[in-house]
């Protein structure tokens, strides 16, 4: 596809964006009606062994999704001199294993701990034997379940739990 189809894409909606939290860069991908890639951008981030736990903080991932975005328009400008307004359809991929809780008001009630922290052994391996399945350190449940058994002040306000 050449420029002037990819500015006409962009131009009519024609486009999905999809954004990709990573462990190491949070990437961004503008594709047209073919799925072909017209735009990118990126941004470079790590997590952080802050108090026992590995985390990204609430402003790095907002930080972090508002340069990525920019980037890629940027991108759309560069490549096709027009300003990125919309997009026809929007789709995020993050990381599918950490521990992210939240209050009935929406409020993280600890930093979120991702798929790198290993604290979670008496959990994981108290679920595997209860479900005779593994259930790896990593995923929601080890953490939630930790916290559970290490009696975490937060627990009873939990109203509920996702991940990036």
């Amino acid at each position: 596809m050449g420029a002037a189809e990819a500015k006409a894409a962009i131009l009519a909606n024609k486009t999905a964006l999809g954004i990709e939290f990573g462990s190491t860069r949070i990437k961004a991908v503008l594709v047209d009606d073919k799925n072909q890639p017209i735009a990118s951008g990126g941004h470079e981030w790590e997590n952080r062994y802050e108090n026992g736990v590995w985390t990204y903080s609430l402003d790095d991932i907002w930080t972090g999704i508002q340069d990525c975005y920019q980037d890629m328009a940027r991108d759309v400008k560069a490549k096709y001199d027009i300003e990125l307004e919309s997009v026809g359809a929007f789709g995020v991929s993050a990381m599918m294993h950490g521990y992210m809780p939240f209050n009935e008001k929406e409020e993280i009630l600890v930093p979120f701990r991702t798929w790198r922290n290993t604290n979670t052994g008496r959990a994981a391996a108290a679920l595997s034997e209860l479900f005779v399945y593994n259930i790896p350190l990593r995923w929601s449940i080890s953490h939630l379940y930790q916290a559970i058994l290490d009696n975490e002040a937060h627990v009873n306000k939990i109203d509920f739990l996702t991940t990036l």
